[in-house]
């Protein structure tokens, strides 16, 4: 979609589905998956822990290669699906990642799988660099093993701090789910929704004469061969470059800039609007279908309200679980010498 038409403050609504997804698809299209398209992809996970190459006694240099295939080396040779040296990444452990991720980047995936395969890509990347800090001992040097050691001491307290403020499996009841639909249906409202197609010829409003006439040569060309008996709206865009001829899809109403929504309010189905001038060009749109305002349905919305209710009820667990720890075990602190020592760190 160009950009131009929709409004700088849309927020989309996203929907975790990947899972799923990732449970049925075979082990095989994970290996033959082309290189992606460079998008955003969420991080690849962090290697496990592998043990530094042995090395000769007394010999100060690295060993030339270190075994990566602790953990995931262990996997069945059917179950590899990808391969750098000899660190091996299986379907369970690929599964796994996918599961941990957020659910705006399980959509992503959803979306467009071949992210996985930089993800992935990433993934191997990351045993390639471990293997070289393992073997030169990096990880070795005091400054780098103590903030190894405070990265641990954080990552136990989170990882603590989540099992113990885990609400119930079966929370949140299907009757506190309904009264937290009836009591959020305003904010729930799905604006009116335009399905649109469009043919855009650029012409940045600063562009220099020479590409102005040009493009009004082609605005020109375009409007007349949309005004033809007949003319097949989709046949003209693809002429024009645009991909799948021109089709946005459906977009929401508060998507879209006032000026293109005032244009379609105007537009009767499967009409074409007049070409209208934006910033960065000529835009003439299609209206194609249009589904009203109306507010979304509890099954609709189902798997956001239980991901949100069970966040809030997590977060109230582990403020709870902490107030408990700290009234049974009151903190002591010296604000003289916490005083004196902002004041050192300011000099």
């Amino acid at each position: 979609m160009n950009v131009s038409i929709v409004s700088s403050t849309f927020q989309p609504v996203r929907i975790a589905a990947l899972a799923a997804v990732i449970a049925v698809m075979p082990v095989g299209a994970f290996a033959q998956t082309p290189p992606p398209a460079p998008q955003r992809v969420a991080p690849a996970p962090a290697p496990p822990k592998q043990r530094a190459a042995p090395q000769a006694a007394g010999s100060e240099a690295p060993a030339p290669s270190a075994p990566a295939t602790q953990g995931l080396a262990a996997a069945k040779t059917d179950d590899v699906i990808a391969r750098v040296g000899n660190a091996n990444v299986s379907s369970d452990e690929l599964r796994a990642y996918v599961g941990a991720l957020g659910a705006q980047d399980q959509a992503a995936l959803a979306k467009d799988p071949a992210l996985l395969s930089q993800a992935v890509r990433m993934l191997l990347a990351n045993r390639l660099v471990l293997q070289e800090v393992l073997a030169k001992k990096w990880d070795q040097q005091p400054t780098i093993a103590a903030q190894l050691d405070r990265v641990r001491e954080n990552a136990l307290t989170e990882l603590y701090l989540q099992s113990v403020s885990t609400p119930p499996a079966g929370f949140p009841s299907e009757d506190d789910l309904q009264k937290v639909y009836d009591a959020n249906r305003a904010a729930l409202l799905m604006p009116r929704q335009f399905q649109l197609a469009q043919i855009f010829i650029a012409a940045p409003k600063d562009a220099d004469k020479a590409t102005e006439e040009k493009a009004k040569k082609s605005l020109d060309e375009v409007a007349g061969k949309l005004k033809a008996p007949g003319a097949d709206f989709a046949a003209i865009a693809r002429a024009a470059n645009e991909k799948d001829g021109g089709d946005l899809g459906w977009v929401t109403e508060n998507q879209i800039r006032p000026e293109i929504k005032t244009l379609l309010i105007g537009l009767a189905k499967n009409s074409v609007s007049e070409p209208i001038r934006l910033d960065d060009g000529w835009h003439i749109l299609k209206l194609i279908d249009t589904k009203a305002a109306y507010t979304r349905t509890l099954p609709e919305v189902r798997d956001q309200l239980v991901q949100q209710i069970r966040a809030e009820r997590a977060g109230a667990m582990r403020r709870a679980y902490l107030a408990e720890l700290l009234k049974r075990n009151p903190p002591i602190l010296n604000e003289l010498a916490l005083s004196n020592l902002l004041d050192s760190s300011r000099k």
